[in-house]
């Protein structure tokens, strides 16, 4: 890959070249670059937005570990348990009306570039932009055991962040999510270059964005798939079950309404999976270990 100089040379941008290397700026750091951070370097507002819109275009970087073997052997098709999120900026048909074109790019601009940040700092894919949506994959190319709660905690700060964004619309932004988990075929399907778009076949890109349709501004609605893997990591409104395009049977809807307040994520997931026997067995388990006992000794016998 070219290094800092060159790309900023190839967007017409090396009088920048100097500036980053003085602030130890490569390659490898410029996809978590804010446009706060660009302010304080000293770039002017509209080589920001131009420098943010490129990012959004760089390919995905391997992670460290990564081999060429392995990148090569991506380039075929592959059954992958992924967890897809669509995200949509809400009212952005009547933004583009009241906008001008200018105006509204750099809104554009600034939402992909947030949303694209947030999903890499959650090892997430970007797939895509879907004009003013994204297609987001958790679980490719790397996977993670946690990739269902990696996919909430990356909608909810986006949904944070661009609530925040200062733009020229003059208003806050909102966006809703739609998540979903399960099993696709994912790779070079068309073998041409369709990996770049994370192609994808499935039902649950499909599910995601039926979802996506429920959710209300400022929200997150998961399936039932993801809601299982989420344990009580998260409190969710249960929305019950909806007829949607595409779908045969209905489908079960909950809407993400924060983190819990568990006490730890390996907490979380294990009660989720207890039944009310198995966990009154584990009270009355602990309790009987702790009454037998004895100062500076742990003791314990089957109760």
């Amino acid at each position: 890959m070219k290094g800092i100089t060159e790309w900023l040379a190839s967007i017409g941008l090396s009088e920048y070249a100097q500036r980053f290397a003085d602030n130890a700026i490569d390659l490898s750091v410029i996809r978590d670059l804010t446009e706060q951070d660009l302010k304080d370097l000293g770039v002017l507002l509209g080589h920001r937005r131009k420098i943010l819109r490129a990012i959004t275009e760089l390919p995905a970087a391997p992670a460290p570990t990564e081999t060429a073997t392995e990148l090569v052997a991506r380039d075929e098709p592959e059954r992958r348990h992924l967890t897809v999120m669509i995200c949509d900026l809400v009212g952005s048909t009547a933004l583009s009306a009241r906008l001008d074109p200018e105006d509204m790019n750099a809104v554009m601009d600034a939402y992909h570039a947030a949303c694209a940040r947030i999903t890499r700092t959650y090892d997430g894919f970007l797939a895509e932009f879907r004009g003013d949506g994204i297609l987001a994959y958790f679980g490719y190319p790397r996977a993670h055991e946690d990739d269902a709660e990696r996919t909430v905690r990356a909608g909810l700060e986006i949904i944070a962040t661009v609530a925040q964004l200062e733009t020229r619309a003059g208003e806050p932004l909102a966006v809703r999510i739609g998540i979903a988990s399960g099993l696709v075929v994912v790779g070079d399907l068309s073998r041409e270059d369709a990996l770049r778009e994370g192609a994808v076949v499935g039902e649950t890109p499909n599910l995601a964005a039926r979802l996506q349709d429920l959710a209300e501004p400022g929200t997150i609605v998961v399936a039932a798939s993801t809601r299982r893997l989420l344990g009580d990591l998260f409190r969710l409104r249960d929305l019950g079950r909806h007829e949607v395009k595409g779908i045969a049977e209905p489908v079960a809807a909950w809407a993400v309404e924060g983190v819990s307040a568990s006490e730890s994520r390996f907490e979380a997931v294990r009660t989720a999976g207890l039944t009310e026997i198995s966990s009154a067995a584990r009270t009355s388990s602990i309790f009987c270990w702790s009454a037998n006992a004895s100062p500076g000794r742990a003791k314990g016998r089957s109760c």
